[in-house]
């Protein structure tokens, strides 16, 4: 999440009116992330998240990430419903771009996951996969090992060089690896893409909202596994915490339990998701606009991860009851 389009407070007021939600209160621009303007909204009935739709997000992609949050939200999952309009649309433009109302949910964001915080996290995951299998539309997923390739490809070596020396040698041996060896018959389906910690919202030990649903696609269930695993299992010094990744992996198995072909593709699935953030963070690192309230994320935080998988991947997703 971001604010990269500023709108003024009678423009908020008037997209508010739009909906049932009653008169708007206040509104503040919420600066983590990095793809979408939102604010946290209050009015006279409640709480809300606004998002106005900006980088890596077509319009045309809306019904699908917007009636997935519906679809999920129906089957009992811990995901915020969509907030219609008064005339049924689950979106307005504003301007050229599109704007979403998302119900809020409690729950903070955790920096330092616990065993057990992980471990419940690992089965909201696994619930998401088996309950979007019935939703009826899907999505590619835009950002695989293509696009890293092609972010990367444009950012150029000497850019990267610039991020850290080492990035444009690491960058060129890994795509080449996937090329040769990225998985192509996997379990697979609905899959969130991006559930870092700030993208789920817990109580104690019990998930209450899983956010952020704006890169979910089709795709390998253990990827989206993997791409939990290298946010959740890492310190902010990116040392590996191998109880959390117990955790993590028992949770998840207790509900969908891995295939040995799933497992066996773990590690260089985790490599593929860190390439997939440190391409988008690096490229993200070298175009975001001075002015925009975003914090940027190091690239390099994802290369040492990547690093890690490199060496010690076959012995990074063993589960409590391995």
């Amino acid at each position: 999440m971001a604010v990269y389009t500023h709108l003024a407070a009678e423009e908020l007021a008037e997209l508010i009116g739009e909906y049932d939600v009653g008169r708007l209160v206040s509104a503040k621009g919420i600066a983590e992330g990095v793809s979408n303007s939102n604010w946290l909204v209050e009015t006279t009935q409640g709480r809300f998240i606004l998002t106005l739709y900006e980088r890596r997000i077509d319009n045309r992609d809306l019904p699908f990430f917007l009636g997935l949050l519906d679809h999920l939200s129906a089957k009992g999952s811990p995901v915020p419903r969509t907030i219609h309009d008064r005339s049924g649309a689950a979106y307005r433009m504003v301007g050229n771009k599109a704007a979403a109302l998302i119900e809020f949910l409690p729950g903070v964001s955790i920096e330092r996951p616990t065993p057990a915080q992980a471990r419940a996290v690992g089965a909201a995951l696994a619930g998401i996969h088996l309950a979007a299998r019935d939703f009826d539309r899907s999505r590619n997923n835009e950002l695989g090992p293509q696009a890293w390739r092609e972010l990367l490809e444009e950012c150029g070596d000497e850019a990267l060089a610039s991020i850290d020396p080492s990035l444009p040698a690491l960058v060129r041996s890994e795509l080449e690896l996937f090329a040769e060896q990225w998985p192509t018959d996997l379990p697979a389906g609905v899959i969130h893409a991006d559930l870092f910690p700030d993208n789920v919202l817990m109580i104690g030990n019990e998930v209450r909202g899983l956010i952020d649903f704006y890169f979910a696609c089709n795709d390998f269930f253990a990827y989206d596994l993997a791409v939990t695993h290298a946010a959740w299992c890492f310190t902010g010094d990116d040392e590996f915490q191998a109880e959390v990744s117990a955790a993590l992996m028992t949770g998840y198995e207790a509900i969908r339990p891995l295939t040995e072909a799933e497992r066996n593709a773990l590690p260089l699935l985790a490599r593929g998701a860190s390439m997939r953030f440190l391409s988008t963070r690096a490229y993200d690192w070298l175009h975001t606009p001075a002015d925009a309230l975003v914090t940027r994320k190091d690239p390099m935080a994802f290369a040492r991860r990547l690093s890690f998988y490199q060496t010690q991947g076959d012995s990074a997703f063993k589960s409590g009851t391995d």
